[in-house]
């Protein structure tokens, strides 16, 4: 393990769960977006992780030698985690009958977007909460190693 690695890993995460903070976000917003610009109602997205690898432990990290796997028999160390994708729901709209909103069908329903506000909420909050136990193990090993530092000009 380098003396970066813990750094590097913590920052991933951050990075990770901001992206996830970010999405997470524009659900909430566009909970209630009956039109969009593809047309019809805004879709639900989710972030998909994925571990990001080095090939060789004994290497130092080149671009060229990271790579991404879900392999657990693979020999190669963890070098932090990525955003994959950023995938949206196929959940079907929920139609209300509302005919006097500018976007009813001629039946008077209103598609609006299959997105749970309560359930947002909850993935908001777990996504702060993973962001600031990557911010207190990144603190944790910037005292450590300030410690060392200490110790060895003493």
């Amino acid at each position: 393990m380098g003396f970066f690695d813990g750094y590097n890993v913590s920052s991933s995460g951050m990075s990770a769960q901001r992206t996830r903070i970010n999405v997470v976000s524009a659900n909430i917003a566009n909970a209630k977006t009956t039109h969009t610009a593809e047309g019809g109602p805004y879709k639900k997205q989710q972030v998909v992780f994925q571990d990001i690898l080095l090939a060789n432990s004994n290497q130092k990290a080149n671009s060229n030698d990271v790579e991404a796997t879900n392999d657990k028999n693979s020999d190669i160390a963890l070098r932090g985690v990525g955003v994959k994708s950023i995938i949206q729901s196929d959940a079907k709209p929920v139609l209300r009958y509302d005919p006097t909103h500018p976007d009813a069908n001629p039946e008077g329903y209103v598609a609006y977007p299959d997105i749970n506000p309560v359930i947002e909420m909850v993935d908001l909050i777990e996504a702060m909460r993973s962001y600031e136990a990557n911010v207190s193990a990144f603190n944790t090993h910037k005292a450590i190693d300030s410690k060392t530092l200490d110790i060895l000009n003493a």
